[in-house]
């Protein structure tokens, strides 16, 4: 509820939002972050996988090899 000057009673909000989510914002890219590079780590062991190297290989073979 506001006063005469127009200030509201609670909590006190600061730069960082209500009071208790101070550093909340920190936390997120840092989870973001280790997502981001398990996810990468992920995709590099499929893509040199033996199977996707041997088909990558055989498709550029074989579109080296065809003739127009």
């Amino acid at each position: 509820m506001a006063d005469a000057t127009g200030a509201t009673a609670g909590p006190a909000a600061g730069p960082a939002g209500p009071a208790g989510d101070a550093g909340m914002s920190t936390v997120e890219y840092a989870v973001g972050t280790v997502v981001a590079a398990a996810f990468a780590a992920v995709l590099y062991k499929i893509v040199t996988g033996d199977s996707v190297v041997a088909g990558l290989t055989n498709l550029v073979e074989s579109a080296l090899s065809s003739t127009f």
